[in-house]
């Protein structure tokens, strides 16, 4: 073989060899991943703070159900309703949280603001008062006798209209301080109470599933490759989630630890308003009653203040307790969209091989024919067609192959089949009846090359006989075909079926050529014409039995009268003397010859009478 195909050979192995390793590697599929699900404290992960977004941090919730919406099989399902029950939980602790930081941590107000809180202030206490004197006039209304009841109703009515001014004034004040940034809790319960009505609005869980997800096991290239692929988004979606609260899970930490240290290092402090909250609730008598009552009100706020610290370290806890339960069920999650995606991998490099093997049989199945053909080639000239035609069917087959392997089999077969079948006839008509017409020209009634042959009213010796395609060295017509004019002549083949052509050769290749000769005024004719006849049937008596024989083979199956091979003589006078032409059979390739030993035989005939023979 040639370099290039060596090349080739080794290339193909090669790469059928790294399919096979491939094919080995991801079959085993991979343990489930325990160390996945390990809290932030043990990753070894850097603690940083990480950001704030807006007042309460929901993306648990949100990142929970995003995942959700993206779950196909069941394990995904019910792993998605315990990321998004984990993160509504941590979500809702952390507006908690956030109501008592507000509480505790009033943000310090401009003069506008101030202005504004003391506007709300104001209309509090007058809604407090319209409340009350609703209250009032409605118990009135209710045992007044019959002659007051008109009266106290018009107050009534009055009563609602100024309650609901002074709520609506209430309502205007509130909004203008939280937009001052003078009142986060009212902005806060406004998020909390979105956050619980959004629980209906939630996109349901697997709505947003990659629907190529489910042919991981496909055996079809195309098929496999988007599972494939489908499976990758979703894994790195599932590892951006879990980044995020490995994230959070190291801002909580950090928060918790900070809070347990300030309560572990006002532990002793903590321990003396306790004591001193039970002196109080003993019934101990302080000397001032001012000094006294001022003191249990700094204890009471202290208890309280720890009471709040305790409360915030335990919702941290578990709100850190959360993030590391969602970041185990995204790791378990990861774990199953990983053993699916090594699945499909494996199903991917499987039919990769089976393609590689597909071209290397096609590979090998060339290079067999051309070893098969290339001791032939001597012998038939026919065999570079067949040859053609034999390395043309294998490879076709293995592109048939492939194409079920990258796309498989179509789901309707008949409607594909009958559809592509009508449409590659209409468009390949002319290719289809040229190749159906080289079978016509190979058969038995057909031409071969050396033939000579009129196809369209252009003469030649054949010169090739292709699969598509005929062409031909033009010669002229069948009486000039031994001097040819240079040009090739090609034709599609489709004049075997849509045509006609015509075949001047046998297997011997017969033709008729003529002698013309002629016999001056005033000499006896009858003499030389007697002779010229007998001479010329004396010369081609063996070609002319040679070729009745192979015409009554040929002819024998049309039952036609048997075709005579006998030198036919036409005796024609003219002014100058007398015309004879002598039609006799010989070979088309011998066809100079024989005139020239026809000739010499007549000039001799003719001087031996000591007859005068003109030019």
């Amino acid at each position: 073989m040639k370099l290039t195909q060596w090349i080739t050979a080794i290339v193909l192995l090669l790469l059928v060899a790294a399919a096979v390793v491939g094919l080995i590697k991801t079959r085993e599929l991979p343990a489930a991943n325990d160390e996945a699900g390990t809290s932030a404290k043990a990753s070894g992960r850097k603690i940083a703070a990480a950001p704030q977004h807006g007042l309460v941090d929901q993306r648990p919730l949100q990142t929970a159900r995003r995942m959700g919406a993206m779950a196909g099989t069941t394990e995904e399902q019910i792993l998605a309703r315990q990321a998004e029950k984990l993160g509504d939980h941590e979500v809702d602790l952390s507006f908690f949280d956030a109501l008592r930081t507000a509480q505790l941590n009033p943000p310090p107000l401009s003069p506008e603001a101030k202005t504004i809180a003391a506007r709300k202030a104001k209309s509090e206490q007058a809604v407090e008062e319209d409340q009350e004197n609703l209250a009032l006039i409605t118990r009135k209304l209710a045992s007044a006798p019959a002659s007051q009841k008109d009266n106290l109703q018009d107050q009534l009515d009055v009563a609602k209209a100024q309650a609901d001014l002074d709520q609506d004034e209430l309502d205007d004040a509130s909004g203008e301080l939280e937009q001052a940034g003078g009142d986060p809790q009212s902005k806060i319960k406004r998020l909390q109470a979105e956050h619980e009505s959004s629980d209906h609005n939630a996109a349901a869980v697997g709505s947003a599933v990659n629907p190529h997800e489910a042919d991981y096991q496909a055996r079809t290239l195309l098929s496999v490759f988007r599972a494939w692929q489908a499976l990758r988004e979703k894994k790195a979606e599932l590892e951006a989630a879990r980044e995020e609260t490995v994230e959070k899970v190291a801002y909580l930490l950090k928060k918790h630890n900070d809070l347990a240290a300030q309560v572990e290092k006002d532990k002793e402090n903590r321990e003396a308003a306790k004591q001193q909250a039970k002196g109080f609730a003993a019934g101990n008598k302080a000397a001032n009653r001012e000094e006294s009552k001022a003191s249990a009100q700094a204890a009471l706020t202290t208890l309280k203040q720890y009471t709040l610290d305790q409360k915030n370290l335990a919702d941290r806890g578990r709100r850190l307790q959360d993030e590391e339960d969602l970041n185990d069920v995204y790791a378990t999650w990861i774990a199953l969209v990983e053993t699916r995606e090594r699945t499909a991998l494996h199903h991917l490099i499987e039919a990769i091989l089976w393609i590689l093997l597909t071209l290397l049989a096609v590979y090998i199945a060339d290079r067999l024919i051309e070893h098969l053909f290339t001791g032939m080639s001597a012998e038939n000239k026919r065999v570079d067609t067949l040859r053609t035609v034999v390395k043309f069917a294998a490879q076709a087959v293995g592109l048939v192959v492939i194409l079920f392997i990258v796309f498989g089999m179509p789901t309707q077969t008949t409607t594909v089949l009958g559809l592509a079948g009508a449409g590659l006839t209409v468009a390949m008509k002319d290719f289809i009846v040229a190749f159906f017409g080289w079978f016509v020209l190979m058969g038995r009634n057909g031409i071969r090359v050396g033939d000579w042959v009129e196809i369209n009213g252009v003469g030649g010796e054949v010169l090739e006989v292709g699969l598509l395609k005929t062409v031909l060295l033009e010669t002229g017509s069948w009486t000039d075909a031994g001097h040819p004019t240079g040009r090739r002549v090609s034709f599609v083949n489709s004049f075997a079926i849509e045509g006609h052509f015509f075949n001047f050769t046998t297997s011997g290749q017969w033709m008729w050529d003529e002698l013309q000769i002629l016999i001056p005024s005033g000499q006896d004719p009858y003499p030389i014409i007697d002779g010229i006849q007998k001479l010329v049937e004396r010369e081609t008596a063996v070609n002319a039995a040679k070729a009745e024989a192979e015409w009554q083979e040929a002819t024998a199956k049309y039952r036609v009268q048997a075709i005579s091979a006998v030198p036919g003589i036409n005796v024609r006078p003219t002014a100058a003397g007398i015309e004879v032409h002598v039609r006799y059979i010989t070979r088309a390739n011998e066809r100079h010859e024989s005139r020239k030993r026809l000739y010499e035989a007549v000039v001799d005939m003719m001087h031996g009478r000591h007859e005068h023979v003109p030019a």
